[in-house]
């Protein structure tokens, strides 16, 4: 395995990933040109040796939907899963204005200085109206984004209610097989329903700020009691003082709560993005939990309990694909889904005609 993650191709594409330009090239792109279709072996090949490209286009290929597409990624999973596995999991949530992707930038950075690789699966949530999202993370995160040991990929949430897009698991396991240390899932901040993160990583970590009013009493009933480690962020300047009071009440709050991780006492700290304050001890109370994680075997526990999870978790996504895709359905769903919606028939009703059709 390379010690750094290589930017593939050429060109324009090439000066974009690696944030220069030679000097006198012009910024015009040059004409589209259509890509070669990958072959398992080729995407195999390219992500076990982290071609960043070929990375990219595997993460793509496990998030497509098309029925090709979702052959040839369960044929690809199957080649890397040898390779999976040895990657520190963290989550990372919390509410909206908390500085998450700032603050990841800058635990990011602090690990690729350590010489480790660090992937960040950033999810952004996805429109209510068309379906796309911003996906500006790659664009906060710039100073990680050009790191050679860094690899950001932002991807829409699909409108899942657990804050985290469909695909991030197979999207976990991608990063891991080509070669990454940590891989950080930063989650949408949706409150109580940001939860479904917890099924996929090993150390689940809450981000808070202080004076979140009640936004911070919401985020607290919904998700602290499943969190491993709390961060109180932007501990600098005039906000220092706010930022110990919270410290010491969240201390008083994790006294009484069942300890989210089997051996670990959840812990709570501050930290600032900006000066960096922090962000070391971050990692070695991390560093900490995976310790105890080895010695009581919780984290290889949790880690089969979720892939059963998983497990379940697709068949139920496979039912409700084929139950919709069926003809028959497809036939009688906009009469009864009318019935419904003027009233004339209640929705259970409405349920059990479609599905006994």
């Amino acid at each position: 395995m390379p010690e750094d993650c290589a930017a593939s191709g050429s060109g324009f594409a090439t000066w974009i990933m690696q944030g220069v330009r030679p000097s006198g090239a012009s910024v015009a792109a040059p004409p589209a040109k259509r890509r070669a279709v990958l072959t398992t072996a080729e995407l195999v090949r390219g992500v076990r040796t982290c071609e960043l490209g070929v990375l990219g286009r595997a993460i793509t290929l496990v998030e497509s939907n098309a029925p090709a597409h979702r052959a040839q990624a369960q044929a690809m999973l199957a080649e890397l899963m040898p390779h999976t596995g040895r990657a520190r999991r963290i989550g990372l949530t919390g509410i909206p204005g908390a500085g998450k992707s700032t603050f990841i930038e800058a635990f990011g950075l602090r690990l690729v200085e350590e010489g480790l690789r660090v992937a960040v699966l950033a999810i952004d949530p996805s429109s209510t109206v068309n379906g796309g999202s911003i996906l500006g993370d790659k664009v906060r995160m710039e100073k990680l984004g050009r790191h050679a040991r860094a690899f950001i990929r932002p991807s829409p949430s699909g409108g899942s209610l657990g804050g985290v897009a469909r695909k991030t698991r197979e999207a976990i396991l991608v990063c891991e097989a080509a070669g990454f240390d940590v891989v950080l899932v930063e989650t949408v901040g949706v409150g109580q329903n940001e939860v479904a993160v917890r099924a996929m990583v090993d150390a689940f970590v809450v981000l808070m700020i202080a004076g979140a009013g009640d936004e911070m009493q919401g985020i607290k009933k919904g998700v602290i009691e499943i969190a491993d480690l709390l961060v109180i962020n932007k501990a600098d300047g005039d906000n220092i003082a706010r930022c110990t009071g919270v410290l010491a009440e969240m201390r008083r709050v994790l006294h009484y709560l069942r300890p989210a991780t089997e051996g670990w006492v959840s812990t709570v700290q501050t930290a600032s993005a900006v000066t960096g304050a922090g962000v070391p001890e971050l990692w070695e109370t991390l560093g900490k939990f995976f310790a105890t994680g080895e010695v009581t075997g919780s984290t290889a526990r949790r880690r089969r309990e979720q892939a059963v999870a998983w497990m379940h978790a697709l068949i139920e996504e496979n039912l409700r694909t084929n139950f919709y895709g069926s003809e028959s359905v497809g036939a009688r769903r906009g009469k009864i889904e009318q019935a419904v919606a003027e009233g004339r028939l209640p929705p259970l009703a409405g349920a059990v005609e479609l599905m006994g059709g």
